[in-house]
């Protein structure tokens, strides 16, 4: 057992990167988290942690290990779970990272109803609008736009599809003028979200009609709140998901412009590790979302959400059409 606490000790520390952090979530001191830690390392005849006054990192060792570890320590809490009472009152710590706009505008308003359901069961929210590796960043649930996932170990479902929407302000629409072909946007203030797939490049169908438009950024950024910002102020036309700025457009602070045309679909996924039996706090997560979503979105966002799509990693790609991130 003094081994399995060292290995948790080492994995909480490497995930959350400090030893005080491990040992609050452990329940323990941090002297005592510190000595678990040096055990290993003496036993193990190798140095996992470097660390200094400012910061720690992981040596090569350490990686190897915490991959390793993490199996372990995920094998032996699916265990628990098969026989405690975690399938109905799961605990502990969850670790979800979406974008920071579905973070604020979805995670954060469902977290109070969230834990009153599940008050053992604490939420730790990454906002990244890059994808961190599930084992190295500690992730347990991710909401990813991505095309398909490259480790076949990972199973996606689907939450839905939505349009994404062309819109400016009032006030840069009565200055620069309303495009009203796609070709327009070529003269326009554009705002990018620039981690798109081919960001200065948009592909706009009608019908049997598809206009390409390469457009050049009057400002560009990797965070869409950045973009819709930018929007408010006047500064140009943005390219959003629509549930991202549903709320500007009903409150008349951003107009739709180019209605007629559509852009390529964005589908959203959850997105967490493949495991012989699904952890219940994942579970319980992905079924409350799904309908939090359901219940809570503004209407004409979503096109199909919350179908009960399920599959790996491996199929997605045939199954969910092309997206941006």
């Amino acid at each position: 057992m003094d081994r399995l606490l060292q290995l948790e000790v080492f994995s909480r520390t490497a995930e959350l990167g400090s030893l005080s952090k491990a040992a609050e979530t452990l329940r323990m001191s941090n002297a005592a988290a510190s000595r678990h830690l040096s055990a290993l390392e003496e036993r193990l005849a190798v140095r996992l942690i470097e660390r200094n006054t400012r910061r720690q990192w992981l040596t090569e060792a350490g990686h190897e290990l915490l991959q390793r570890c993490g199996t372990i320590l995920n094998e032996l809490a699916e265990a628990e779970d098969a026989v405690s009472d975690r399938a109905l009152s799961p605990k502990g710590t969850l670790r979800v990272t979406s974008s920071l706009s579905f973070a604020m505008i979805y995670l954060t308003p469902m977290m109070p109803a969230f834990r009153a359901r599940y008050p053992k069961l604490a939420v730790q929210i990454i906002a990244a609008n890059r994808y961190p590796d599930f084992i190295e960043a500690g992730i347990d649930v991710a909401i990813r736009t991505r095309e398909h996932e490259p480790d076949s170990n990972i199973i996606v479902r689907r939450i839905g599809q939505m349009r994404r929407v062309l819109a400016a302000a009032p006030s840069y629409l009565a200055r620069q003028g309303r495009p009203e072909q796609p070709a327009d946007l070529a003269r326009h203030d554009m705002l990018i979200y620039n981690l798109a797939n081919d960001p200065y490049s948009l592909r706009l169908s009608k019908g049997n009609a598809v206009q390409t438009v390469r457009i050049a950024p009057t400002l560009d950024s990797n965070d869409g709140q950045v973009i819709r910002g930018a929007a408010l102020a006047g500064l140009g036309i943005l390219i959003q998901p629509r549930y991202i700025v549903q709320g500007d457009v009903l409150a008349g602070q951003l107009e739709p412009i180019l209605m007629d045309w559509e852009l390529p679909l964005l589908t959203m996924n959850i997105a967490y590790q493949n495991r012989v039996g699904l952890p219940a706090k994942i579970r319980v997560f992905s079924d409350f979302l799904v309908q939090h979503i359901r219940e809570h979105s503004l209407a004409g966002i979503w096109m199909d959400a919350t179908r009960p799509a399920t599959h790996t990693a491996a199929n997605s790609g045939r199954s969910i059409r092309k997206q941006n991130p």
